[in-house]
């Protein structure tokens, strides 16, 4: 995987994909995301399924807003686009874990056709430069057991299985860390 990674403001574009902020006319697009089923179920009780349009253009709305206002830490959510079609087939995000939102965790998620390409690392892997470019010195991706190919991919962007908590979510969740030192150590 390359990681060519180029930051401006708040778009970062790798080799394949650029994530940029959320606009609301991309609601359509983010149900094809979270409206699907094998994608919502890994991600309860933070959110749900979308069904509709409408609710998925008010979550939108409400991820631009939370953007707009966003100060201190590099906290955020981003539209994944195609770099080569232009088409958006993801969303990452740089959010606090709960309960007191010390510890930052790395999201991504895919539309179903979009998978099985390698996409979510590399997302996760720019959204961790972005993060460490902004002083933070690590990040974590909680992923619940069973979840194969969110733990395939946290370990393919270079973090490190901590162990298992319900801190987070109060759920059983695999903890992975990435500290700024180790960011490119697994594509040497």
């Amino acid at each position: 995987m390359s990681h060519s990674i180029t930051i401006n403001g708040t778009t970062i574009e790798t080799a394949r994909l650029r994530l940029r902020p959320w606009r609301v006319d991309d609601a359509g697009r983010a149900l094809d995301i979270y409206g699907e089923a094998d994608v919502a179920r890994w991600l309860a009780p933070a959110m749900h399924r979308i069904e509709d349009a409408e609710k998925m253009r008010t979550v939108v709305a409400r991820w631009v807003e939370e953007t707009a206002e966003k100060a201190g830490r590099p906290t955020g959510r981003w539209a994944i686009e195609d770099l080569s079609s232009g088409e958006l087939i993801g969303s990452g995000q740089i959010l606090g874990l709960p309960p007191e939102g010390e510890d930052l965790e790395l999201g991504y998620q895919f539309a179903p056709r979009a998978w099985g390409q390698g996409r979510g690392s590399e997302a996760g892997h720019a959204l961790a430069h972005y993060a460490f470019q902004h002083d933070e010195e690590e990040v974590f991706a909680v992923v619940r057991p069973g979840n194969h190919r969110g733990i395939r991919t946290a370990r393919e962007i270079g973090m490190e299985w901590v162990g298992e908590t319900t801190k987070y979510y109060d759920l059983r969740l695999q903890v992975f860390r990435l500290r700024k030192g180790d960011l490119d150590v697994a594509s040497r």
